[in-house]
């Protein structure tokens, strides 16, 4: 009974305690995070250019004399790159400093809520407020225990209220980490050394939405989607066109002919199902859609931008087989 009771009083106390931070840490909902902001740029052309080619978005809307800039990219204009703003207030680096010092050293951006009031133009000259919103009362997570903090940036175009940008992260103690088995005691010669199983590569989501994509693979055709209002061509497989929104579509089966448009050499993390480094390619297919793929029969040292590649299908075991790239050092 007195183990059982300590018990109980020793979790009241800790939950008194973090009932005690969370009211310090709540005393800084609405203080300023940033006032009188200012976008280093107004909205323009080249960064929304260059935003449509990265997310592959050709919508006629943001070209032309009459262009507007994508709504998403509401927070692109408010950002300090990396020589950062000046007008960050002393409220949030409290808060922070407040989080550090309780053991909250890491941090991790979770999510972001936007509302859109008024289409941005090129020439847009942009300023932004922000305050602390909310700070949440202690959370565990399976990255550790700490607070979500959430920012709200209201951003104004020539003066006028363009949208709301809602940002919230994560301070957090990180969780301790499991343990590493210790090594296993030293065999003996009358002693056979047990076969460890091979680790296995991660599987694949299927879904109704790419189930299709993955009944072609099985019959080693690589399938791409087509709209059959438009006859956009998509990939990866989505429920509607991008381009028109129809959702109906067709397929076509690629003829296997690819060039690498980019490339990363992996080196870290390790992963158990994989043997760094290697290449990991975004490869443009002949049709014009592009993939995300392994490159084969060239060594990872030699993948480069242009590289002709030729369509391959890997078994990696007995359940999981993958569509690649061969290359070729010629």
């Amino acid at each position: 009974m007195t183990a059982t009771a300590s018990g109980t009083a020793d979790g009241a106390g800790e939950e008194e305690a973090a009932s005690r931070f969370h009211e310090l840490l709540r005393a800084f909902e609405g203080r300023p995070a940033a006032i009188g902001g200012r976008g280093k740029d107004p909205v323009n052309g080249p960064m929304i250019r260059h935003w449509c080619e990265a997310m592959g978005d050709t919508s006629p809307a943001y070209t032309g004399p009459d262009a507007v800039a994508p709504a998403t990219m509401l927070q692109a204009w408010t950002m300090g790159g990396l020589s950062g703003h000046g007008d960050r207030s002393s409220a949030y680096d409290e808060l922070l400093a407040l989080l550090d010092g309780a053991g909250c050293t890491s941090v991790v951006a979770t999510d972001c809520e936007q509302e859109y009031l008024r289409p941005l133009r090129p020439g847009d000259e942009i300023t932004f407020d922000a305050v602390i919103e909310s700070v949440s009362p202690r959370k565990t997570t399976k990255l550790g225990t700490g607070h979500f903090v959430t920012t709200r940036m209201d951003v104004r175009a020539g003066g006028e209220p363009a949208g709301t940008h809602r940002f919230r992260i994560l301070k957090y103690a990180p969780a301790a980490r499991p343990r590493r088995p210790q090594p296993a005691p030293q065999q003996t010669p009358q002693q056979e050394p047990r076969p460890q199983p091979a680790p296995r590569r991660p599987r694949p989501v299927v879904n109704r939405d790419n189930q299709g994509f993955w009944d072609g693979v099985r019959d080693h055709k690589l399938l791409i989607q087509r709209c059959t209002a438009c006859s956009t061509l998509r990939f990866p497989w989505l429920p509607g066109c991008n381009a028109c929104a129809c959702l109906d579509w067709d397929t076509v089966e690629a003829c296997g002919e690819g060039t690498v448009f980019s490339h990363v050499v992996m080196h870290h993390p390790p992963f158990p199902a994989f043997d760094p480094p290697y290449a990991v390619a975004l490869v443009e297919l002949a049709e014009g859609v592009r993939m995300v793929t392994n490159i084969t029969g060239v060594p990872h040292d030699r993948v480069r931008i242009g590289l002709p590649v030729r369509l391959e299908f890997l078994r990696v075991d007995e359940e999981l087989e993958l569509p690649v790239f061969r290359g070729s050092e010629c």
